[in-house]
């Protein structure tokens, strides 16, 4: 016969079946894999545990009638072997090794089974085994039940404390008028009235002792199984507690190593596009992980749509005429692209000459902890702008001070607008795009939620040559719309709408709505949108940033295109890490540059000088084609500027980013530099902040009740009836209906200084600049329009 003891390496079991969640009953059930033999492995069976004594069956009909076997706890001692198997022995009779489904699952059983064990000093000496999650169901019934029995004790000492105190009274009287009576004649009766109520006092005094001694010892017998349960929650929080110290190690260990990969050179940049490293072909969003939970992305090796190679010293000589002439077709004035990327050292030099007048540090930020996943375990699958969230996970910043955070390589727009070449000028403005990514690798902190009406300037005209100003022009769904414009020839309008998805190891934003970009000279219009922001680990290690998707930066006047790439990051990618591609195209789809690099570091140009078709030999399946590219040396378009000393203790903020929340005078008084929760926030007075801001919110909402008002009040005057009072309700009952709606479409709420236009040349719709901030501030005309918000 084959022996039912356990192997030292058993054969691998049979898949393991999800189980049905135990459901608490007066003890514990629920499916465990038991393990029989060498043949059979690990079996599925229903497990009871009642009475201190576990049984299990070959499934939940049997428990009627046949019951396959039987374990008394009272004798058995239970031994954890890993995360999900455990062993439970009497001594040698009856050792029964269980497998559960899940860490969790086995938690559950061990903390049922420990708690099933009669309560005694030697077991409370060597319970060293358990766990402290999941036992919610087991625990809460005898708790509850204990509890029960405790109160009734105490409504039984209630009781007893009533009649004590009434049969005393009566006693008193008693021994009072005994001692009054003038003759003994009457003693007797009065003797024996005493006596029965002493009798009865001390018949109640022995209740109430009794009861007493009940609850004593219920109350000191209980006390020892608390005190355990106590010592196994606080072993399992340490252990935690240690598991996920070291999980962050592990973590950031890795992070670590993966990052101290070599990066490759610019002059080695293109030849490394020979390993088949190029543009993916998928469409969509690459971080859109809907049904998906994975903490990193797949590294599967996609065929690329095209490598770049470099050209030969013949081949280079041999386009020469056609490189010059590409030059050449620019205007006397216009510059190339050498000439402007020369022209980018003053630039910067008098930018930064500019900065040096404004501030350079900000307080440093405080050392309060707060756990993210405690306030955010509630919210999975909520919309990120209807959690309401403390200042501790924010930065002294509004949405709109990030929107305007865009215009930090603004260097790029100045000299796109100085190029007569459509094709070259479109590697400005994706250049652009890409740059505006770069200050969000390490802003881990979210940026506060603009009030409605809310604004913001950033007025550079004297330094850098622009001006801009956002607006928040709704609050469901939360929307911001953003103007800038240049004396150097170019504007920036766009309007976003922030959607967001908690998942919760993950936090995904996506931002809708578009962006566009005029060229005054050219008439050039350019248009495009962003792609998703991912926030991960959300539960354990250290906050990351990630973007990921597809940009196409498209020219409505000349059909010109730039398809951008933005590669999710991978641990276990090969391939340069937070990387960036693109081709530019003309109208005809001609490919003439190609763009790499990274959107947290740099951005190189290469022009394409041929292109041919070859078949992908790593593609793993057949017609399978890809682009090569042979290109001139890379030239760098765009760098990431350094952060500031001392930045980490700065929310790493940028340089730009430091000066957002400066005073200024002048600025409308809706400007968040007023903000005053931001403001204490930034001083470090984190508390006040927190206090300020659910004022802030709560006279938003009031706000927002008072316009539905005054909207229904007019609109009930249109259909004024004969009774007043019947007006009266119908008005407060639909301003209560409004209210409630959180879709805001009802609010009808119209922007101060923007206004909803349709676009002819995009075709799109979207908040426009209707004029009158700037002539306000410089004529100095008041701020009379501008609604109270803060």
């Amino acid at each position: 016969m084959l022996s039912e003891s356990k192997p030292a390496s058993p054969v691998s079991p049979a898949p393991p079946v999800t189980p049905a969640t135990p459901t608490p009953g007066d003890g514990y059930k629920g499916w465990l894999f038991k393990w029989t033999n060498y043949i059979k492995g690990y079996q599925r069976r229903w497990f009871v545990l009642t009475n201190g004594l576990l049984s299990y069956y070959r499934n939940q009909a049997e428990m009627g009638h046949t019951c396959r076997g039987t374990i008394n706890l009272a004798t058995a001692s239970i031994t954890v072997e890993d995360s999900c198997n455990f062993v439970i022995s009497n001594g040698g009779a009856q050792t029964y090794h269980l497998k559960a489904s899940s860490e969790v699952e086995r938690q559950r059983w061990i903390t049922a089974l420990e708690l099933a064990v009669p309560s005694d000093d030697s077991a409370d000496e060597s319970s060293e085994t358990a766990s402290a999650s999941g036992r919610d169901g087991v625990r809460g019934m005898e708790f509850q039940s204990t509890l029960r029995a405790l109160g009734s004790k105490v409504e039984d000492l209630s009781t007893c404390n009533d009649l004590i105190v009434k049969q005393g009274s009566a006693l008193q009287r008693s021994l009072s008028e005994l001692e009054g009576l003038p003759a003994v004649a009457d003693a007797g009766e009065k003797i024996r009235q005493v006596t029965e109520r002493a009798t009865l006092f001390r018949i109640t005094s022995d209740a109430m002792i009794k009861a007493c001694r009940d609850f004593l010892s219920m109350a000191q017998n209980h006390s020892k199984r608390w005190q355990k349960a106590l010592q196994l929650e606080r072993a399992q929080r340490l252990r935690l507690e240690d598991t996920l110290e070291q999980l962050a190690k592990q973590h950031n260990h890795l992070e670590r190593a993966f990052r101290g990969v070599a990066v490759l050179s610019p002059a080695s940049y293109a030849d490394a596009h020979l390993g088949g490293k190029g543009l993916i072909s998928s469409k969509g969003d690459a971080s859109d992980e809907d049904d998906d939970d994975s903490e990193f992305f797949d590294a599967m090796e996609d065929p690329a749509d095209f490598i770049t190679v470099p050209a030969d010293p013949e081949c280079r000589r041999r386009s020469g005429s056609v490189v010059s002439g590409l030059s050449n077709e620019t205007a006397a004035d216009d510059m190339s692209l050498d000439e402007l990327s020369l022209a980018s050292a003053s630039t910067s030099a008098s930018t930064t000459a500019s900065a040096a007048r404004r501030r350079t540090r900000i307080p440093e930020k405080p050392d309060y902890y707060l756990n993210l996943w405690s306030v955010m375990k509630n919210c999975i699958g909520k919309e990120l702008s209807k959690i309401p969230m403390p200042v501790n996970f924010n930065e002294p910043l509004s949405m709109l001070q990030r929107l305007t955070e865009d215009l930090e390589y603004h260097q790029l727009l100045d000299k796109a607008a100085k190029c007569g070449a459509s094709l070259e000028q479109m590697c400005y403005v994706a250049a652009f795009t890409v740059s505006s990514y770069s200050t969000t690798v390490q802003r881990t902190g979210k940026p506060f939620n603009p009030l409605l009406g809310e604004t913001f300037e950033l007025d550079r005209l004297q330094d850098c040559g622009y001006r801009s100003l956002c607006e928040q022009v709704s609050h469901h769904p939360p929307a911001a719309a953003h103007h800038a414009f240049s004396e150097n020839g170019w504007t920036l309008r766009q309007e976003i709408v922030l959607a967001s998805k908690f998942r919760g190891k993950y936090l995904s934003i996506i931002p809708l709505g578009s962006i566009q970009c005029i060229f005054e000279k050219s008439g050039n219009h350019y248009s495009w949108k962003k792609v998703t922001t991912t926030v991960h680990n959300i539960i354990v290690g250290k906050l990351w940033i990630d973007q990921s998707g597809e940009i196409d930066v498209l020219n409505h006047k000349t059909g010109d295109r730039c398809h951008l790439k933005f590669s999710p990051y991978s641990y276990f990618s090969r391939d340069v890490q937070r990387k960036v591609t693109g081709v530019v195209t003309d109208a005809e789809g001609k490919a003439h540059y190609v763009l790499s690099g990274t959107w947290d570091d740099k951005l190189e140009l290469s022009r394409i000088l041929h292109s041919s078709t070859s078949a992908d030999a790593d593609g793993g399946g057949e017609g399978k084609q890809r682009t090569v590219y042979q290109t001139l040396k890379a030239k760098e378009i765009w760098r990431k500027n350094p952060l500031p000393e001392g930045a980490e203790s700065m929310y790493y903020f940028s340089a730009l980013a430091l000066t957002l929340n400066e005073d200024e005078e002048g600025v409308a008084p809706t400007d968040s530099r007023r903000r005053p929760d931001q403001r204490l926030m930034e001083e470090g007075r984190w508390d006040s902040a927190n206090g300020e801001k659910q004022r802030l919110e709560e006279k938003q909402r009031a706000a927002r009740r008072e316009r539905q008002r005054r909207r229904t009040s007019l609109r009930v005057a249109d259909d004024a009836d004969d009774d007043a009072e019947a007006d009266r309700a119908r008005a407060d009952e639909m301003v209560t209906e409004a209210s409630e709606d959180e879709s805001g479409q009802a609010d009808n709420y119209q922007a101060l200084w923007f206004h909803k236009a349709n676009d002819p040349v995009s075709g799109e719709t979207l908040h426009v600049y209707k004029g009158g901030y700037w002539e306000t501030k410089d004529g100095g005309l008041g701020w009379d329009a501008c609604p109270d918000i803060f």
